[in-house]
């Protein structure tokens, strides 16, 4: 063979190996709402991307943008994953008000007071009941956040009565029909909003939990916080998902898919919520050093609100009857998974 053809050979053979290489190389898309310093996105998301490029050897990896950078808006996360706009999406579900009502069981109020128990028990109940309302989306985890709480401007609020005409934001839809059952008029609006809902008096506070405070500096927007007691469920939880497009997954090679594989699911779920439970005392201090107000509801009187706003439960029963779907074994069933997973 001429050297010359030889020397094309080589260059050929050399230019399709780099391009099977990088063909090798993935990077992985990931948009979220929260700015980058905040609990979720550092200690649950970056982790797990450092973790699948070092699983992979450095053949897949994470690109994350923070804080809306790819546009859009908080609610428009999960059609950005499922539409293959981005690869992942980090996000709540409940921010698309009644478009996944089967996993919103777990933001039914007073459930649960372990993110870890609903974390686990989300994950295991998707797998049951939920994977029909997730089309084009793979899960790779689900979770909650640590206990929900209420944050006031002007005032404590200690009773039912407090809340009488209170304008409070809440994430999801069951939380804002948990405000309305309270007697509070709720205002739904994603993380992102409520900074400048509350310095402008649209709203007069907020359900969160301590977690996310301090990354949108809200304890310095506030005054006074309201706990429930410990012995009681949390007021209220909010549903996450870490969303991958089902089209990205399938179009990856199987070493890529496993790593994938290994890394996502119940495991991570599980540590999710453990890292939301952590994160609690570590949230709450900022408006502690600060002097701003505690209450604490105690067991009597959040027993009313118990019972205030239990007719959420029938509602969401009645809500997958009407679906063909068997409510209240859901519900017993959720309830069952929290009992099973709750320390």
């Amino acid at each position: 063979m001429p050297q010359t053809a030889l020397r094309a050979l080589l260059a050929l053979a050399g230019a399709l190996g780099a391009s099977l290489a990088l063909a090798q190389e993935v990077t992985l898309k990931v948009h979220h709402f929260w700015p980058p310093g905040a609990m979720p996105p550092s200690k649950i998301l970056q982790p797990w991307c450092d973790k699948i490029a070092a699983d992979s050897a450095n053949k897949m990896k994470c690109q994350i943008f923070p804080a809306m950078q790819l546009g859009g808006t908080p609610a428009q996360l999960i059609d950005q994953a499922k539409d293959g706009v981005v690869d992942i999406a980090f996000t709540l579900p409940g921010y698309t008000a009644g478009r996944f009502p089967i996993m919103e069981v777990f933001e039914l109020p007073f459930m649960n007071n372990s993110a870890e128990a609903g974390a686990r028990a989300a994950w295991d109940f998707y797998g049951k009941y939920g994977a029909k309302e997730f089309p084009g989306i793979k899960p790779l985890m689900f979770s909650i956040h640590d206990e929900g709480y209420l944050h006031s401007r002007d005032k404590p609020i200690k009773t039912l009565a407090d809340l009488k005409g209170m304008k409070l934001r809440a994430p999801t839809r069951q939380t804002n029909k948990l405000l309305a059952s309270l007697g509070a008029t709720p205002v739904g609006m994603p993380l992102p909003a409520v900074a400048d809902a509350v310095s402008k008096g649209t709203i007069d506070g907020f359900a969160l939990p301590w977690e996310v405070i301090p990354s949108v500096k809200l304890h310095e927007m506030v005054k006074y916080h309201t706990e429930t007691d410990s012995s009681r469920p949390a007021l209220y939880s909010a549903l996450f998902i870490l969303a991958m497009n089902q089209a990205r997954y399938d179009s990856l090679p199987a070493d890529l898919k496993a790593v994938i594989d290994r890394n996502s699911g119940a495991a991570l779920s599980q540590q999710a919520g453990k890292t939301w439970d952590e994160s609690q005392a570590v949230g709450r201090k900022p408006a502690v050093e600060r002097g701003n107000t505690f209450y604490t509801v105690p067991a009597a009187e959040v027993d009313l609100w118990i019972k205030a706003s239990h007719p959420l439960y029938d509602d969401w029963v009645a809500d997958m009857d009407k679906r063909g779907l068997p409510g209240k074994q859901m519900l017993k069933d959720a309830q069952d998974l929290l009992a099973k997973y709750k320390k």
